[in-house]
């Protein structure tokens, strides 16, 4: 076997992929749940330009899950009190979006240490420690995917009832105030639901590959459409396929899940690229065409 051979079968091998599919049933079942919470709230990161902040909240939902894990907890709980931690501070001391950056560039190196250090003094399996951070398939238990689904389920309940007034005040927070929108409240109450999709995504895609399941998709679509019915529908349906694709393909594999899902969902953008700007060439040639008065 020559040396490119043996690379391609530890990235793709799918020998006994049957058997090992029942292991990730559960995995599955939340990377839908993830896709759904990720793809909602993706469209927000966008309009409200916090794509820094997600990255920022995935560091001490990295501190959080990995002081779990030195102390014998709930992964899944620490997890989402990092997260929790790092959007309440956020939104809490980042009214103005330079205040908002510079918050969040104190919280990420403090985060990261934080995780690091309690993974130092970690002396369990060190796949535990490498699952933090670049995610992991099989690790999701039956209490774990009761968390998973659970906070999930939150989190759409979130989005679903504020939906109308922070999309107003996402995208015009003067007028929206005006009119009577609490809009201080609600983008620290959005702070708070991405957070918890932030800490939800960790569990999968680890704590360094966030931004490819909340930031990336909600991106790819918005390359393609500007609807604001299809434009969230395009991006769960970018994430869950990014998601179910990573799984599919990692199981085969001795490589960690989220280059696979980094690939799959840098791939739907690039595509969506082309595309919008294909869309834009021809309908710019069709304005031209079309004589004025």
């Amino acid at each position: 076997m020559t040396l490119a051979d043996g690379i391609w079968n530890q990235i793709f091998d799918f020998t006994d992929y049957g058997e090992l599919l029942a292991l990730v049933r559960n995995s599955l079942v939340a990377g839908v749940a993830l896709g759904l919470v990720g793809g909602l709230a993706g469209v927000f990161v966008l309009m409200r330009d916090l794509p820094f902040a997600v990255h920022g909240i995935s560091e001490l939902s990295f501190a959080g899950a990995s002081a779990a894990l030195l102390l014998g907890a709930n992964i899944v709980g620490g997890s989402i009190v990092g997260s929790l931690l790092a959007a309440g501070v956020i939104g809490v001391l980042g009214t103005r979006a330079r205040d908002r950056n510079s918050v969040i560039g104190i919280i990420m190196p403090f985060g990261l240490g934080l995780g690091v250090l309690f993974l130092a003094l970690y002396k369990g399996r060190a796949a535990n420690k490498f699952g933090l951070l670049t995610g992991q398939i099989v690790a999701v238990d039956t209490p774990q995917m009761s968390w998973l689904l659970g906070t999930s389920a939150l989190v759409l309940v979130a989005l679903v009832v504020m939906w109308r007034p922070l999309a107003f005040a996402s995208t015009d927070p003067d007028v929206a105030e005006a009119r009577g929108v609490p809009v201080r409240a609600l983008s620290f109450a959005f702070m708070l639901v991405l957070g918890l999709a932030v800490a939800l995504s960790v569990q999968i895609v680890g704590a360094l590959l966030v931004l490819s399941l909340v930031v990336t998709p909600a991106a790819a679509a918005a390359r393609v459409t500007a609807s604001p019915v299809l434009l969230p529908v395009l991006s769960v349906l970018f994430a869950v396929a990014s998601i179910e694709g990573g799984i599919l393909l990692a199981l085969g594999s001795s490589v960690p899940i989220s280059p696979y899902v980094t690939t799959i969902s840098f791939t739907v953008y690039a595509v969506c690229r082309v595309a919008g700007r294909y869309r834009n060439r021809r309908w710019g040639a069709r304005r031209t065409a079309v004589p004025t008065a």
